[in-house]
């Protein structure tokens, strides 16, 4: 394994963009990873392993902060664990289909650099519609390899149905539980043929661990809405070029 700071560096910077908005980062640690030279048996259970601990802090500090909405998040949580999994076992997509969800993002990305603040009304969702919407999140995120957030942040907020700070606490707990969901999955599947755990492991989830709490805390009281819509663009760009097979997102 390489020197756990050269590799510890690029996953904190990971780590700490993708907090900010209350993501967690789990594809551009696999690229950080998959760069490194690291074997892919290794790759996704470590990358899972640092989403969920980024996931986690920032679950916690985005809900401490009183941004989370219990309505908003729940229903989707519900509907999206099993629908990930599906999209995960189906393994359908082709080069198109990653092609159209990066446009969506790109638009997203495009629609918030032009509209940096928050609208001024909340509309409330039915029920239905979260549970639906949780449910096709969730099996977008599984049939594309994402975490989910990327997906469900920019609905919550073109919908408008949640501030930026309100959509960053869902979409933490979402990508929390798709990664808890897939990290035992994983030891579920594997079992015995898992990897060893890296010796320096501890190393790279302390330096995310930081980042991420320090994105968080910025991300979740201090910095302007405008910065975070802002950096939640370059979130979606760094998405999208994943999915156009350019490089990373959580």
């Amino acid at each position: 394994m390489p020197w756990a700071p050269a590799l510890a560096i690029p996953l904190a910077l990971v780590a700490f963009l993708y907090a900010t908005v209350g993501h967690a980062g789990a594809s551009g640690y696999i690229a950080v990873l998959a760069l490194a030279g690291l074997p892919a048996a290794t790759i996704k259970p470590l990358a899972l392993l640092l989403n969920l601990v980024v996931a986690s802090q920032g679950s916690w500090q985005f809900w401490r902060a009183g941004h989370l909405r219990w309505r908003l998040f729940w229903p989707v949580l519900l509907a999206g664990l099993p629908a990930a999994f599906l999209g995960g076992w189906l393994d359908l997509p082709g080069v198109w289909f990653q092609r159209l969800v990066a446009l969506v993002l790109l638009g997203s990305a495009v629609r918030f650099l032009r509209q940096p603040r928050d609208p001024e009304r909340l509309t409330r969702p039915p029920l239905a519609l979260l549970v639906a919407c949780g449910a096709g999140l969730g099996l977008l995120a599984g049939l594309t390899g994402t975490g989910g957030g990327v997906f469900l942040t920019p609905l919550l907020l073109l919908r408008g149905w949640a501030t930026t700070r309100q959509a960053a606490a869902v979409s933490s707990l979402f990508i929390l539980g798709n990664s808890l969901s897939g990290l035992l999955g994983l030891a579920l599947v594997r079992g015995p043929a898992l990897p060893a755990a890296p010796p320096q492991l501890g190393v790279l989830v302390l330096a995310v661990l930081l980042a991420g709490m320090a994105g968080s805390r910025l991300g979740s009281r201090h910095w302007p809405v405008s910065w975070l819509r802002r950096l939640l663009a370059l979130v979606l760009l760094l998405a999208a070029a994943k999915l156009l097979g350019l490089g990373g997102e959580g």
